[in-house]
């Protein structure tokens, strides 16, 4: 519970990201006890979660690592990979964006001259 509110989220949640193997707490007496690592881990499942990665990735990204951090150069490199990929399908998106804004402010200035005639017309 102390997780959970710590990092606001619900205890179905924190049982399904255990679920899929991207956390395992180890257990005394029955009860679940979460590392610095664990706290870790799930510091980062949300935060790539946020960004918009399924959990798939997640899991490649955290398996990455290893035991000791001996992957870190791999998950580093991954990790430039996925980012660069995500920030030019953001870009191409803004540009889209950004030219159906220029396109829609067309239409208007259009219609506003439009009807500004219109009524000076009938004036």
């Amino acid at each position: 519970t102390e997780l959970c509110r710590e990092f606001g989220i619900t205890l179905r949640a924190l049982r399904f990201y255990e679920d899929k193997g991207l956390l395992s707490p180890r257990r005394i007496n029955g009860a679940r006890v979460y590392t610095r690592r664990d706290r870790a881990r799930l510091a980062l499942i949300l935060r790539a979660k946020a960004i918009g990665s399924p959990l798939s990735e997640i899991k490649n990204y955290l398996d990455l690592y290893g035991e000791q951090g001996e992957g870190r150069t791999q998950q580093l490199g991954y990790v430039i990979e996925r980012t660069d990929k995500e920030i030019a399908e953001l870009e191409k998106k803004r540009a889209q964006i950004d030219q159906s804004l220029a396109e829609l402010r067309l239409i208007n200035a259009d219609c506003r001259k439009q009807l500004a005639e219109r009524k000076a017309a009938t004036a």
